[in-house]
């Protein structure tokens, strides 16, 4: 795992604390922030695998040229 997909799950995780709090307090407010940090996650988790991806086919590549 790279920063990116850190950083990514613990936004999805804040989301859901926030959405949790906002549906125990009814506060549409936090509700809808915390659905918003949920999606914010999710596309920087996305973003560090395509990333860590990339980098690993790139490891592969200077492997194959090494040989």
């Amino acid at each position: 795992m790279n920063s990116d997909e850190i950083k990514g799950k613990a936004e999805q995780v804040q989301g859901k604390v926030k959405q949790t709090i906002g549906n125990a307090t009814d506060d549409e407010q936090l509700r809808d922030e915390g659905r918003a940090d949920e999606a914010k996650g999710d596309v920087r988790e996305g973003v560090g695998k395509v990333k860590r991806n990339v980098g690993e086919a790139i490891e592969d590549v200077g492997d194959r040229i090494k040989r």
